[in-house]
């Protein structure tokens, strides 16, 4: 069976230390992929995210990730996600995959849990995941930052990413 993520159920998110003081949270608003299943069993899946649609609520900061010091999106508009293995036992998931940014890819693991199938109210067949896990920025080469006069950084290395995907059964 092939799923089709459906973009207006799904959210990716993350979360940054900011001057190790507070949090900055953001979103990337726009996702499209598939996930292929085989005898109940994850065997393939792609994930595409635009990263023009970044929004941390705050315009200049998202126009500044936007640009060459950090996802260089008029070179790089996508992050793409390889899926490689999902582990599922019961609801608890499992996913290990390449994610690729400004033309590096590393592997990373994604823990969570998956829901369904079910249907909604006009038929469609639908399942979700929800996983998180943490990644370093500059594994991918965003490595941009401040010192600040306290000796610390502006920006933290770690990354922590929580992603949700519904996705519906391909007619």
């Amino acid at each position: 069976m092939k799923w089709t993520i459906d973009p207006t159920h799904s959210n990716i998110q993350f979360s940054v230390r900011h001057m190790g003081l507070s949090t900055v949270r953001g979103t990337f608003g726009q996702v499209s992929g598939t996930i292929s299943e085989e005898g109940g069993t994850v065997s393939a899946g792609e994930a595409d995210i635009d990263l023009s649609s970044i929004n941390t609520n705050m315009a200049a900061r998202d126009e500044h990730l936007r640009g060459p010091d950090f996802f260089d999106v008029a070179a790089n508009p996508t992050a793409h996600f390889h899926l490689v293995k999902a582990d599922r036992k019961g609801a608890e998931l499992t996913v290990t995959g390449d994610l690729s940014i400004r033309g590096v890819t590393k592997p990373v693991t994604l823990k969570g849990e998956v829901a369904g199938p079910a249907k909604d109210p006009w038929g469609n067949t639908k399942v979700s995941a929800s996983v998180e896990g943490k990644i370093s920025r500059k594994e991918w080469g965003l490595v941009w930052n401040q010192t600040l006069e306290t000796g610390g950084l502006l920006v933290s290395d770690e990354v922590k990413l929580a992603i949700d995907v519904q996705a519906v059964a391909a007619a």
